[in-house]
């Protein structure tokens, strides 16, 4: 066992679990005051039922051997059977070391590093819905998408082949198509994207949107989620090369470099279309440059990180004010960020591909590889982005036919937070002339302008 290898898994595995939490500060200060909790609790709900999830079968249908036309995994692991004091790591490149190799991990540190990956992606999906998802409903609807979507899509997309001690691992994305994904823009952000604009379809239109503002009350709650976002991706992607070596040196830079121009592509698209750089605008590009750079952070140099977080910033920045122009209330626009973002990410892999950051990737158009590598990339994403949407669409639409997905309308007017969860965020009873105990309270809310908002 590689000791070093070992700490540095684990450690990226907790630094992707804080994401989650961060996500939830993030969207939870884009809300109104008044549905604030349920924001949060949307997000901190995936930790419990995904984590159970994964225990009992999740991580085996993902990455187990093959069991269907590179569709999905088997049951070999289920209840995570055979993990326990078992190593998992690639074979020597000598060819003569037997399998694991000498530089194995403990399979735990690998199935918990993997499940983290698997609690944050529908979480994202959460943003779309805001101040109008029932929070039972919401639970149901994260177990049923994550065994039929993120389950097969992580199959699809993640090529572990004698990593784990499987010769067949990783589905038709990975090994057929031979698409490139080095930490899950596919999987994770193009997925989640299409799901949240399925549900927001299913869920319809706020009361009162886009007539009347829906700004978010806490700016530096955003910044906040946003850095602990920033912060914990670096174990989302420099984690993902499994070893504390030059490859995870390699997207740990990439990470970073992406991030700043993509806040530096938004500011400027901010300036120039509303006359004003954003607190809001910042944060949000450091998003989208994060989502971008993920599936291509270990398969390009520096100098293509800069341009995809560049591209990445300015496209998310003008994508956000898509749903005004088509009609459709993503009330924190995941689509306008995740699935634009992991879009361009994922397909400019196939300009900026090189096989000088990663002998393991293949190069893009502008490194002599032609067109062939972007192709599989387009595959790849729209694909997923089909699989997501559709199957998104018909859970959600047989939830809200059912139990119900939306709250009623008094709930979302008076507050979604006291009827959800029987709680307010903030009590300001004696500042505002006696308001009761348990009250939902909107003062402070609309204090500020909706960078994510967009031109209407």
């Amino acid at each position: 066992m590689n000791a070093g290898d070992t700490a540095w898994v684990l450690a990226s595995a907790a630094l992707v679990m804080l994401m989650t939490p961060g996500l939830a500060f993030f969207y939870g200060g884009m809300v109104r005051s008044k549905s604030v909790l349920n924001m949060l609790m949307l997000n901190f709900i995936a930790l419990a039922v995904v984590g159970v999830l994964w225990t009992l079968y999740g991580y085996s249908l993902a990455f187990s051997n093959d069991g269907f036309a590179g569709l999905i995994g088997n049951f070999d692991f289920v209840g995570l059977k055979s993990a326990i004091g078992h190593l998992v790591g690639a074979a020597s490149s000598d060819g003569k070391t037997p399998w694991p190799g000498p530089d194995a991990i403990p399979a735990l540190s690998f199935v918990m590093f993997q499940l983290m990956f698997a609690i944050i992606t529908p979480a994202l999906i959460s943003g779309a819905i805001a101040d109008r998802a029932k929070f039972w409903a919401w639970t149901l609807f994260v177990a049923v998408w994550v065994t039929v979507v993120y389950f097969p899509v992580a199959h699809w997309v993640f090529s572990f082949n004698g990593f784990t001690g499987a010769s067949n691992v990783g589905g038709w994305i990975a090994n057929k198509l031979g698409a490139l994904d080095f930490a899950g823009g596919t999987a994770v952000h193009i997925n989640a994207g299409a799901a949240g604009l399925a549900l927001a379809l299913v869920l319809g239109k706020r009361r009162g949107w886009p007539k009347e503002p829906m700004r978010p009350h806490n700016v530096p709650f955003v910044l906040l989620g946003a850095s602990l976002l920033w912060f914990g991706w670096y174990g989302f992607n420099a984690g993902s090369a499994l070893s504390a070596g030059d490859l995870a040196s390699v997207a740990f830079t990439n990470t970073t470099v992406a991030t700043a121009t993509a806040v530096l592509g938004w500011l400027i698209v901010e300036q120039f279309r509303d006359g004003k750089p954003t607190t809001l605008g910042a944060a949000s590009g450091a998003v989208a440059g994060l989502v971008a750079i993920t599936p291509a952070c270990g398969f390009v140099n520096p100098l293509g990180a800069l341009a995809i977080g560049l591209i990445a910033g300015a496209l998310c920045a003008l994508a956000v004010g898509l749903k005004y122009r088509l009609g459709f209330d993503d009330s924190l626009d995941v689509v306008g960020v995740h699935l634009v973002g992991g879009l361009v990410g994922t397909l400019l892999i196939g300009f900026f591909g090189t096989i000088s950051a990663n002998s393991a990737g293949k190069d893009g158009l502008f490194y002599g590889g032609g067109f062939s590598l972007l192709g599989k990339q387009a595959i790849a994403a729209f694909s997923v982005m089909l699989y997501s949407f559709v199957l998104a669409f018909v859970i959600g639409w047989i939830i809200n036919k059912t139990i119900g997905f939306r709250v009623d309308t008094e709930a979302e007017v008076t507050g979604i937070d006291e009827a959800e969860h029987a709680e307010s965020a903030y009590e300001f009873g004696s500042f505002s002339g006696g308001q009761g105990p348990g009250k939902a309270s909107t003062v402070g809310a609309g204090a500020t302008a909706p960078a994510l908002e967009g031109s209407k």
